[in-house]
């Protein structure tokens, strides 16, 4: 795009959107003036595999990086409930949607730097999201680009200048901005080599990495040249790694963590703590994320599909609502539904749909279907149950073994560390997986093109149903909210109907911290509100 060309862009009769709050207008919202320094003291359950976000598929990578990087916008960090209409500016000034929303225009904040102290540029965007789309004429490359499916409906992305980038669209797609919102997309820096940022975040946020030392901490320092004036008030945060649960929960009574780590708290969990420590405050909110199964549909036994709908009528979900998470999750098909989510099948939706109606008829039904598929008291399927090594995923591998257990199937449950753990499942190295999966933000565009489109690098059960393909697509670009909800339902019941993952049910969060830590208020999205610039401690 030639400069004349762009001014007449910028000119043209599209509408300018500048979100109505800033960075760092927010920081009363909980009422008392804020306090600067000190240190916030959370923690981990497992070392970062390593501190690339864009690489990553785990909050344990998230949550201590996001305070390094900056996003070109994000989502209000004071706003618990998720939108469009909570995403505010951060790397970017403002932004323009142009032609019905297949070009996207942002401007950028002059004067900002790197923690190394190079300028920040639109060639940064550029190389970023490059990279994260695979484009052919970027030679750098991530080990995995987790979430390249979010960014195939670009066609190009231009710098035509040093502060204005444009992400050109192939069709129309508003969730883009959601997509740039999301904690899993920071920008990198395109001067520093990926495997460099693998062991030292260098970013353009509120805090700079101070001190990784493997198996014990993560220990981050006050930005000073950070671009929001007067942010962060924190010193500095400190990430603790412990891994064993009960030890965890102790560190958090005993009052030497300020704050616990979205995903780890369960209901059972919170009352625990609270009890121990009566001042706690606990925060029951959405998280995102789903309890499910995976079945891997080109592996024996379940490339036969009668086999797959047993697994799927096997599975109590309302069991497991109780049993697992202790009533701290609620019943859902493909995308969490209200009032977490927007998107989800509601209650009578699924009462007449496999796993959701009266148990023991679901599990007749399960018996004979692998009665069909030549398994059965003489010959009992025998099954090796993957899970990742950390209790809330195995307390969810144990439920699962149980309920195919009532059903004649034999399962025994194999744990692996996170190290093993996604490259096994990007490998399809599985026969059936007891699985978390968390979504980016609430639209059905994080969750849907990335778990279960044909070919997908983490739609690890390997469904694939173009018809579905085409319907995906199709809801993507839809303006119409009623009409797309209508079409997504229809799209998570034949989901559900072809057992493409068994889903059991999506958990709710119970965050932890303490009431002199301000301003630190979980999402119903947990991998979006760890950037940290607006906390501060009132003590």
């Amino acid at each position: 795009m030639s400069r004349r060309s762009l001014r007449l862009l910028l000119l043209g009769l599209a509408v300018l959107v500048t979100a109505g709050a800033c960075l760092g207008s927010a920081a009363f919202a909980q009422g008392a003036k804020p306090k600067r320094g000190g240190i916030l003291n959370t923690v981990l359950i497992e070392d970062p595999p390593g501190l690339i976000i864009h690489e990553s598929a785990t909050v344990s990578n998230v949550w201590p990086v996001s305070p390094c990087y900056s996003n070109l916008v994000y989502f209000d960090p004071l706003k618990p409930l998720e939108s469009a209409d909570t995403v505010i500016p951060e790397l970017a000034e403002r932004w323009s949607w142009q032609e019905s929303y297949k070009n996207l225009v942002f401007f950028l904040r002059r004067n900002v730097k790197w923690h190394d102290g190079k300028p920040f540029t639109s060639a940064d965007v550029k190389y970023t999201f490059d990279v994260a789309r695979e484009a052919p004429e970027q030679p750098a490359r991530f080990r995995l680009s987790a979430r390249k499916e979010w960014w195939t409906n670009i066609a190009s992305i231009e710098a035509p200048e040093p502060y204005t980038v444009v992400f050109h669209l192939k069709r129309p797609q508003p969730s883009l901005l959601l997509m740039l919102a999301s904690g899993y997309s920071p920008v990198l820096p395109a001067h520093v080599p990926l495997s460099e940022l693998r062991q030292k975040c260098v970013g353009t946020g509120p805090f700079r990495q101070k001190e990784w030392l493997r198996g014990q901490l993560v220990e981050l320092e006050r930005n000073p040249d950070y671009f929001v004036p007067d942010r962060p008030y924190l010193d500095g945060i400190r990430y603790t790694i412990i891994r064993e649960r009960g030890t965890r929960l102790a560190a958090l009574q005993a009052g030497r963590l300020d704050a616990f780590v979205p995903l780890e708290m369960t209901r059972a969990m919170a009352d625990t703590a609270k009890s121990g420590a009566p001042s706690l405050v606990i925060t029951e909110i959405g998280q995102n994320g789903s309890d499910n199964v995976l079945l891997n549909h080109k592996r024996a036994p379940f490339d036969n599909p009668l086999v797959r709908r047993a697994v799927n009528f096997a599975l109590d979900r309302r069991a497991y609502v109780k049993s697992v998470r202790q009533d701290g999750a609620v019943i859902g098909a493909a995308l969490m539904p209200k009032p977490m989510g927007f998107w989800g099948l509601g209650e009578p939706d699924l009462r007449s749909l496999a796993g959701y109606r009266d148990a023991a008829r679901d599990k007749a039904e399960a018996r004979r279907l692998l009665a069909e598929a030549g398994f059965g008291p003489g010959k009992p399927l025998r099954l090796e149950m993957v899970t990742r090594t950390s209790p809330i995923y195995v307390d969810l591998a144990s439920f699962a073994v149980d309920q195919l257990r009532l059903v004649g199937i034999e399962a025994t449950v194999k744990q692996l560390d996170t190290s093993a753990w996604f490259p096994a499942l990007a490998r399809r190295e599985f026969q059936i997986a007891a699985n978390l999966t968390a979504g980016g933000f609430d639209d059905p565009d994080a969750y849907l093109v990335e778990n279960y489109k044909c070919g997908s690098s983490r739609n690890y059960t390997d469904y694939c149903n173009e018809a579905v393909d085409r319907q995906i697509e199709a809801q993507s670009q839809e303006l119409d909210r009623a009409k797309r909800l209508k079409m997504v339902a229809d799209i998570q019941r034949t989901l559900e109907a072809e057992v493409a993952r068994p889903m059991l049910g999506w958990r709710k969060e119970y965050f932890a911290q303490y009431p002199y830590v301000k301003n630190l208020v979980p999402h119903n999205a947990l991998y979006n509100y760890g950037r940290m610039q607006e906390v501060w401690l009132d003590k």
